[in-house]
Formats: C-alpha cells, structure tokens, sequence
C-alpha cells in the first residue's frame, strides 16, 4: 500500500513539471518565476495585491512605441488625459533618424518634428502644469537627442594642422531641423514661470550640466548660440548650481590653454562669464580674484585669441571697473603673455591694453608703468606697430 502511494505521488510531480515546462513564459521579469508569492511594485505602476491609485490622472510611463504614428493633439484632448498623451508624444521624441539621406524616413522625421513643435507650444503657453513625472521623462527624451559624440573637427578628418578657425567654413548640423526644437523646448522649460526649480533640479543636476558644457565644443555656430542661451538661463535659476557651473568652466579653460589650444565655445563661454562678472558684489570674493589669475589672464596666451579676444577683453575690464586694485595685476599678466613675433595678437594687445588703462587709477598705474614703458618703447621700435603704440602712449599721457 506504501508503495502504491509513493508511485502515485511520483507521477503526480512529474505531470506538475511537465505542465510548468509547456506553460508560456511570462512577460516581463522571468526572475519573479523563481517565486510565485513575489510581488514586484514598479515606480510606473502599482503592484499586484497593492490598493489601486486614488488619483486617476496621474501618468504612468506608456510602454514603448514601436513605430513613428502620428497621436491626437493635445489641445483636442480632455484634460485629464493630457499628460498620458504627453508622454506618448515624448516617446516619439525619442526616435533618432539619420539625416545624411534626406529621403530616408521622411514621414517619420516630419511627425517627430510636428511633434516636438506641440510640445514647444504647450510648454510655451502654459496651457497646464506638467507633473514631475512628466518633467523627468522630458528631460530624458531631451538628453536622448542632444547629448551625443560630436564629429571630428575639420583638421582631424584630413590629418593636417589645425588651420585658422576664421578661414573655415562653419559646420551645419544635419540633424539640425530636430536638435533646433529640442534646443528651444529645453529652453521653454527653464524659463517658464511654471518650473519649480527645486523638482527641476533633480533633473537638471550636475551630470546634465557637464554634458551640457561638453556640447560647447560643437563647430555648429547655432548650436553654440541655444547652449550659450540655455546655460546663462540654467544659472539665473538654478542658484544651487552657479558655484559648480563656475568651476566646470574653469576646468574646460584649463584643459583648453593648456593642453588643446582649440575649442569652438570659448567665446560663447567668456560671453555668459562676462554677465556673470557684472553681478559679482563687492568687496569680490577671493574665489573670483583667483578666477581672474589662473583663468582669464592666461587665455592670451593660446594661438586663436582671436575668436574670442571681443568677449575676453569684455571680461578683464568688469573686473578692473569693479576693483580698480586688479590693474596691476592685469598689466602685468598682459606684459607676461605679450606676442613676441605675432603682429595680429599685438595689436589686439595694445587695443587691450588701451582699455584697462582708462579704467586704472593713478596710483595703480605707478605700480607696473616701468615695465608697461619698456614694452610700449619696444613697439615703438616696430615698423609695424608704430603708429598704433605711439597712439597708446599719447593715451597714457593723457590719463596720467
């Protein structure tokens, strides 16, 4: 009889693993499988034997799109199911199309453009505040089509020399007619009275910044352009982040005088330092003083000053209007970097030089006007340069 039984329960495990192995595996994580009792609670949606949510309007993350369709507009829909819709809209943002063929996928680029222009509008209009959820999937969508490899520079294709930045032609972006829209709905985001900055932050935290900064870097000229746009905004608002955006910027200085020599964004760059400095107050931190030394006055030393002099020079002089006790120091870090055998940086120098001067007080000027002299004198001597130096000479005189 015992036997009987132990045969009987024998066939009924195997029939057990029998059914189990011919049983369809589940969607989702096969790992919950290992035990039946498990319950998995995901972020996006409540989990099983969880009380449902009171709130019927809040989104969820939709499952993912497998194709470009265009969706309904979301000022035809109610607005309780507008923010579903949002986020359905920011998946078909996230499709990524080759631009190289204009021909290839042309329906698809269109509806994602279309689409990106919606969302532009309704942030724009404040037709209805975004949830967080939302925000962060926004941002993600964002970062998809932004942050990428940049191609090789111009030089680097052909393995020659670095040749003069003005005498090449500006590279254009194919995906420019997407990442333009993406740019200006990024854009929409920061300023709108809307945002909170403290759930933003979350999002547009460090990491994003540097990414942010990388693109900088770009040969698009219009690219440039949103970037510089967006971070001088990013910094208005987010005041958690300035000391660090300071710093980043820092850094990419330091990398470019000393080790590149070449970066497309510099001139953006000291462009939104130069309105950075106008608000510094006074009496200015030491952090800033040393901003000055170790960043701003060794950017003349680098070949192609020429691209960002404007914006350089615009900086050195807030900071002498602001604390006429940094003369001195400005002269003498010009005097340090001055171009021995460039005829164009010297004169960018002298012109400089002229405007730091109307800015210094007497007793600054006493400081370093030996030095300041001997180098006037030695350009005096320059066939090239006489007209220009005598010129600055007959300024000192005047001032002084």
């Amino acid at each position: 009889m015992f036997k009987k039984i132990i045969k009987g329960s024998r066939k009924h495990s195997k029939s057990d693993s029998t059914d189990a192995s011919s049983r369809p595996p589940r969607s989702g994580n096969t790992g919950s499988d290992l035990n039946p009792n498990l319950v998995v609670n995901h972020a996006s949606r409540p989990g099983q034997g969880a009380p449902p949510s009171t709130n019927s309007s809040s989104p969820m993350v939709p499952p993912p799109m497998c194709a470009v369709e265009p969706l309904p507009l979301l000022r035809d829909t109610p607005v309780s199911e507008r923010q579903n819709l949002f986020m359905r809209k920011l998946q078909i943002c996230c499709f990524l199309f080759d631009f190289t063929d204009v021909l290839k996928s042309a329906r698809e680029k269109e509806i994602k453009r279309q689409t990106l222009l919606e969302l532009v509008d309704y942030i724009q209009s404040g037709s209805g505040k975004i949830t967080e959820i939302c925000q962060e999937e926004m941002i993600k969508m964002v970062g998809i089509n932004i942050f990428r490899s940049l191609p090789p520079a111009s030089h680097e294709n052909t393995g020659q020399g670095a040749s003069d930045p003005e005498e090449e032609e500006p590279y254009l972006d194919p995906t420019w007619p997407h990442l333009q829209i993406v740019y200006e709905l990024l854009l929409r985001y920061v300023v709108s009275s809307d945002t909170d900055t403290k759930v933003a932050k979350k999002y547009i935290d460090h990491s994003f910044i540097l990414k942010l900064l990388d693109l900088f870097d770009s040969e698009d000229p219009r690219e440039r352009e949103f970037l510089k746009t967006i971070l001088h905004r990013i910094y208005g608002k987010f005041m958690v982040h300035r000391p660090f955006i300071r710093k980043a910027i820092n850094n990419i200085f330091y990398r470019f005088i000393y080790e590149t020599e070449r970066h497309s964004g510099t001139g953006e760059l000291l462009e939104i330092l130069g309105s950075i400095i106008n608000g510094f107050a006074l009496p200015m931190k030491e952090e800033h003083k040393l901003f000055l030394v170790r960043a701003l006055i060794p950017l003349h030393k680098p070949k192609p000053i020429a691209m960002y002099h404007q914006q350089l020079s615009y900086c050195i002089i807030q900071f002498v209007e602001k604390d006429y006790k940094l003369a001195d120091t400005v002269i003498r870090g010009l005097l340090k970097y001055w171009p021995l055998t460039n005829c164009q940086k010297e004169v960018l120098f002298l012109g400089e030089l002229e405007e730091v001067l109307e800015a210094t007080q007497f007793a600054e000027f006493q400081r370093c006007m030996v030095p300041l002299f001997r180098q006037i004198a030695r350009c005096l001597n320059s066939f090239h340069f006489q007209e220009t130096a005598a010129i600055c000479g007959i300024h000192l005189f005047s001032h002084f």
